[in-house]
């Protein structure tokens, strides 16, 4: 019998969000409606934040970040090399210069050591991501940021129900962004949020996700006018009530699924973590990894040809390894831009060797296992 292929990441979709789903689909508001504040609340008291705002992708979420931060022409943030396209791509989107950071070797995440060096007088902010699921230096990168008078934006599209030294990822960072892609901890279909404690971001982010208008249709509904002012320059980035809604429902299944996802975490680390030909992501104790993604690199002289071998032996298994990420200046685009092969080299060795193993909260035990022993197979055949 031909196995069958097990995803990288894959969403979980019940009768529950279904309901919830054809509720919003039956009633009055399929946009800019009730169910908008509910999830922004909900998702608010999830991550110990004040206000947040929801947006139609996290790639959404990150521009909004980026313009309710004021970043703009000539402006320079700075941002981590291994992380998706879109970490950086929401500062080009505003015209500010993108200044890439390598990144720690241990956790993968940004490395604050080398920070100080690359705050020149036209930067203006930091972009740190929490890589897999880790919260990166949340503390040092605080301090850092106000001390240099900087925003510190945190991309937390991989890490909600992380916490950083007792305290939860979208309450610390000036503004933080999540995804409710369909293979993260909780899905609104294509969604994102940006959490702050900043009033004045908070308006800002509410009118630039609307076109720039200081009121939506629900609130001049409820006030009886139709006059309403585009004081910004701003976007169709609206998430609709139909995905709030689902939203919602997901989020009530959120402690259960997160807790499955350490569950599996638990699992690889115990099968793969003293073998020799892999190394696993340090994960520091004052830390609570969300666990969006489960990486492994492949050690030795030559980690790129042993990943090469081990990724196709595995898809020939059916199993639905993944790599995350290039580092994001050798893509094309940012070549074009003149950023250099050896910029930040930590990334770079580690990406060499990097393989995303399936990680997702509806895994099961059986295909978790054979995911295990096809990997330990292929790897003392290949690496």
């Amino acid at each position: 019998m031909i196995n069958k292929f097990v995803p990288y990441g894959r969403h979980v979709v019940d009768a529950d969000d279904i309901a919830a789903i054809v509720e919003v689909m039956q009633g009055d508001w399929l946009t800019t409606g009730p169910w908008v504040d509910r999830f922004e609340q909900a998702f608010a008291q999830l991550v110990d934040a004040r206000y947040a705002v929801a947006a139609s992708s996290g790639t959404a979420a990150l521009h909004l970040c980026m313009l309710a931060a004021g970043i703009g022409e000539n402006d320079e943030v700075i941002v981590p090399a291994l992380t998706f396209a879109a970490s950086a791509n929401c500062a080009r989107y505003v015209g500010a210069k993108i200044v890439f950071a390598d990144v720690r070797p241990d956790t993968l995440t940004i490395d604050t050591a080398t920070l100080e060096a690359l705050i020149t007088p036209r930067t203006r902010a930091i972009v740190c991501v929490d890589y897999a699921g880790l919260p990166s230096d949340l503390d040092e990168l605080r301090q850092l940021a106000e001390r240099h008078e900087l925003v510190l934006i945190e991309d937390a599209c991989h890490s909600p129900g992380a916490a950083y030294r007792g305290k939860k990822v979208g309450s610390i960072a000036h503004l933080t962004a999540f995804s409710f892609h369909p293979v993260k901890h909780l899905t609104t279909a294509e969604g994102g949020m940006v959490t702050t404690d900043n009033m004045a971001y908070l308006e800002r982010l509410r009118r630039l996700r609307n076109h720039g208008i200081d009121s939506d249709h629900r609130k001049r509904e409820t006030q009886g006018t139709w006059e309403y002012d585009m004081v910004d320059l701003g976007f169709n980035y609206r998430l609709n009530d139909v995905q709030c809604a689902l939203g919602l429902s997901q989020l009530r299944k959120f402690p259960q699924n997160i807790e499955r996802r350490r569950i599996l975490a638990k699992k690889y680390a115990e099968a793969l973590g003293s073998s020799p030909r892999l190394r696993i992501q340090s994960v520091p104790e004052d830390r609570v990894h969300a666990w969006h993604l489960y990486v492994v690199r492949l050690t030795g002289e030559d980690p790129g040809e042993s990943r090469r071998r081990v990724f196709s032996a595995l898809r020939q298994d059916q199993i639905g390894v993944n790599v995350h990420y290039l580092p994001v200046y050798l893509h094309s685009y940012y070549r074009k831009l003149g950023y250099p092969v050896g910029l930040c080299p930590v990334a770079e060795h580690a990406y060499s060797g990097l393989l995303s193993l399936p990680m997702w909260h509806g895994l099961t035990d059986t295909d978790q296992s054979r995911v295990i022993d096809c990997l330990m197979t292929a790897v003392r055949r290949y690496a």
